[in-house]
């Protein structure tokens, strides 16, 4: 199964593509895509929007994995988040993938098995199940193989098969 993992944003949408076979997963690529502050918010989500449309035509996945948004104090940038994240559900709607999503805890408990876990542990427990010789840069493509890790994980388990995840 070819795995999207994307870390929403609006000024960094980080994404990694894994491939998960018989509990082992292989990287086939990794990366973020920007946009420019000064950039009219619009012509930004377009950026996004074709982006990623690139990406699922390049690897076709069969999943995308995201994180499920949650709101802190900004309302404004859980809005300007939340739009970019519908934008980047409506690329994979657009092409087919299935599109699941997890909390944070479930993705720190996936990946280092504790569901506190620092963001630096869930990097590096990235970094090594991946064997990575370094943590990818910038945070969000780390936090997107994290992502895709998850689901990964949840998609091979017993649950993930009884909830039909696989």
């Amino acid at each position: 199964m070819i795995i999207l993992g994307i870390d929403p944003g609006y000024a960094i949408v980080g994404w990694g593509v894994l491939e998960y076979k018989g509990n082992k997963f292989k990287v086939l690529d990794y990366g973020a895509i920007t946009t420019e502050a000064k950039t009219p918010f619009p012509l930004r989500l377009q950026h996004i929007w074709n982006e990623m449309c690139i990406l699922i035509k390049k690897y076709k996945p069969q999943a995308m994995s995201l994180e499920k948004l949650f709101y802190n104090t900004n309302a404004k940038t859980v809005i300007d988040v939340a739009q970019a994240r519908g934008v980047i559900v409506l690329a994979a709607q657009t092409y087919g993938v299935d599109i699941f999503e997890y909390t944070p805890i479930q993705v720190k408990q996936s990946v280092v098995g504790y569901g506190r876990a620092e963001k630096k542990q869930v990097q590096e427990m990235t970094r090594v199940i991946l064997n990575l010789e370094k943590i990818p840069k910038p945070d969000d493509t780390a936090d997107a193989l994290a992502m895709a890790i998850c689901h990964g994980h949840a998609s091979g388990s017993l649950m993930g098969k009884l909830q039909g995840l696989r």
